[in-house]
């Protein structure tokens, strides 16, 4: 058996097959770990939530921005914005099951006989693990609970910033959607800046790429994540970064967990159709 991570899909349909088909994959044997973004941006979203839906427990994702978008806009709790491409899945006849299996996903999976974490975006420095499981499972059990359409349309925002064991309710939600599944840079302090998108170099005077902050409490973890188009594949001791922009025409790229001495496989993102500007 064979544990495969790959990076932001994003509606990339087509090059996911050929990444599988690259990789070998044995649905029967093998497992999948995807870090988030399944959808949005790309063309065929609803194919790859069929895909990974139908691959059950051989397939592990945690949610991204823009999946939480996604279960937000088919709650009426948001609008689409015209770069997004989730009409075909709120289009579909199977949506209410896809978007079901979709709010089940987790904001973190932890695996201790792997050695490796995963979640989309990062982990604040001040977070040891347990922290992170703690502020993952709220949010997953206020995404699954009978009210989430109300979670979801409050989740939006850029306030607290900075992380306080006495935040509750919304505000602590928030911070951790945030830190979770949007965080690129942070003060070392770790107070959030969720406006820099560039890679590392590119941020204000300040701020850290928040797995560079010094001393932060969860350097002893194999973190998997995606996210972050601008810093591409990138591996550092502990650091898996997976997003290689697939879907701004780059590639779609995957490593092996139980293996990850084996180098990284990537397909190039071809035929997709520009987006609108």
């Amino acid at each position: 058996m064979a544990v495969y991570a790959i990076g932001d899909i994003q509606g990339c349909y087509d090059p996911l097959q050929r990444l599988l088909d690259l990789l070998r994959f044995d649905p029967a044997a093998d497992r999948l770990w995807l870090v988030g973004d399944l959808v949005n941006r790309g063309p065929h979203s609803v194919e790859v939530l069929r895909l990974l839906h139908g691959l059950g427990e051989q397939a592990v994702a945690v949610l991204g921005n823009h999946d939480l978008t996604l279960l937000a806009v088919a709650a009426g709790q948001v609008k689409p914005k015209r770069k997004d491409t989730f009409q075909s899945i709120l289009d579909a006849p199977d949506r209410d099951s896809l978007l079901g299996w979709l709010r089940h996903c987790p904001l973190l999976h932890h695996d201790s006989v792997l050695g490796f974490t995963m979640v989309h975006a990062g982990l604040p420095p001040q977070w040891d693990l347990a922290l992170a499981q703690r502020g993952a499972a709220e949010v997953e059990a206020a995404l699954r609970g009978p009210n989430y359409q109300d979670f979801l349309g409050r989740m939006f925002g850029s306030e607290p910033r900075r992380w306080k064991s006495d935040l509750s309710g919304y505000d602590r939600l928030r911070f951790t959607v945030n830190a979770l599944t949007r965080m690129r840079f942070c003060t070392a302090d770790g107070a959030l800046s969720l406006a820099e998108k560039g890679p590392p170099g590119s941020q204000d005077k300040g701020l850290w790429p928040w797995f560079a902050v010094p001393d932060r409490h969860n350097t002893h973890l194999n973190i998997v994540f995606g996210h972050w188009a601008s810093l591409g594949y990138y591996r550092a001791p502990g650091i898996y970064a997976l997003d290689s922009g697939c879907v701004w025409g780059n590639r779609l790229t995957a490593i092996r967990l139980d293996d990850p001495q084996v180098p990284a496989w990537s397909v190039p993102a071809l035929n997709l159709p520009p987006l609108p500007i």
